[in-house]
């Protein structure tokens, strides 16, 4: 698993990223490219998405809770 928690990629281009199961935990994603990213499982959980671009995302079974979309 990789262990991104609190890790600050704010406006960083991580476009097509295998980021499978990866720990966002509190992460800022602040307008991130995450265009096609596997975030498939990934714990997203009160991470700051404010912003980012999640076209083509894989979303799936990815904890959400708390997460910040303004």
């Amino acid at each position: 698993m990789i262990d991104l928690i609190e890790v600050n990629l704010e406006i960083d281009n991580i476009e097509n990223a295998n980021l499978k199961g990866a720990n966002f935990k509190g992460a800022n994603l602040e307008e991130a490219n995450l265009v096609g990213a596997n975030l498939k499982g990934a714990n997203l959980w009160l991470a700051n998405l404010t912003g980012a671009d999640l076209e083509e995302a894989n979303l799936i079974k990815a904890n959400l809770k708390k997460v910040d979309l303004k």
